[in-house]
């Protein structure tokens, strides 16, 4: 096996924008032949991929595959919604999911090395998706329960999706739940996971916006009304205290208390939460071409 040197590694990545350690191997297989590696990358595609490895991928699906017991949700993400609808980001989408549910991975790294069907694993498959549709594909993050309780995952128009573990009750009610939790979008589940600096917070607020003459009751009215609001705070921030979405006239903590069962713990993921859009002004980068 011939030494490959820093400085043809270097050259590789420039000339091909491939990874440090895809352009190694590469040279090692080729004997430090760098025409032949960079022809080998781009034919994996992964050339391609990593130059296109710095765009903005925010739009995308969530995808779920579920068994007995067990339920994975991955959010894969492209950077146009066109593309998230291409039959070759959905096969590799669900193909993903169907691979994290049955590998029984963690996290995405260790995904990443997980085999498909095809013999290919999820990252050579990723890096053969972007080769075919052109553009930033990544396997964002995943998320699983495996659990002896009921466990449900929910995917609401591939753009939400929730995973739920539920003590009691039986798969309806756990989907139910799901279900809730993808359109109230609740931060916790019960009021005593409510973070006492958050409540502490709000009670300033609503003693802020007090009348004057309600400030000057008497200090156990006050503390009444203080609690009530904050009481309805609490109960909008958390799933139990939050309306039932299957069943307005009840609350979820009297749902749950009337089917003998229990949140023991719900995710709930959405497509590109958190990464920061780039809105593209594609007549001005136009314009801009035609004045070099």
């Amino acid at each position: 096996m011939a030494d490959i040197t820093a400085s043809q590694v270097k050259e590789l990545r420039e000339r091909t924008g491939a990874g440090m350690m895809e352009c190694k191997k590469a040279l090692s297989e080729t004997a430090g032949d760098i025409d032949a590696a960079a022809e080998a990358l781009r034919k994996s595609g992964l050339a391609k991929a990593d130059k296109k490895a710095s765009r903005v991928t925010a739009e995308g699906l969530i995808v779920m595959a579920q068994d007995s017991g067990k339920a994975v949700l991955v959010e894969v993400n492209s950077e146009t919604d066109f593309v998230a609808k291409d039959d070759n980001f959905l096969d590799f989408a669900n193909a993903v999911a169907a691979a994290a549910l049955a590998s029984g991975v963690a996290d995405v790294e260790a995904l990443k090395s997980v085999t498909l069907p095809s013999g290919a694993t999820v990252e050579e498959a990723r890096a053969a998706v972007i080769a075919k549709v052109g553009e930033n594909v990544q396997v964002r993050r995943m998320v699983s329960v495996n659990s002896k309780n009921n466990v449900a995952a929910y995917v609401h128009s591939g753009k939400i999706g929730v995973v739920v573990d539920l003590a009691g009750g039986d798969a309806e009610l756990a989907r139910g739940v799901a279900m809730h939790v993808a359109a109230m979008n609740p931060p916790y589940n019960k009021a005593a996971d409510v973070p006492a600096d958050f409540v502490a917070k709000e009670k300033e607020i609503e003693l802020a916006k007090m009348s004057e003459k309600d400030k000057a009751k008497p200090a156990e009215i006050l503390e009444k009304i203080i609690g009530g609001k904050l009481a309805k705070i609490v109960n909008e921030v958390s799933l139990y205290g939050q309306p039932y979405v299957l069943n307005t006239d009840q609350t979820v903590e009297q749902a749950m208390k009337a089917a003998g069962a229990d949140v023991v713990s719900f995710t709930r993921l959405a497509v590109g939460e958190g990464i920061e859009k780039v809105v593209e002004d594609y007549a001005a980068e136009v314009a801009k071409a035609m004045q070099v």
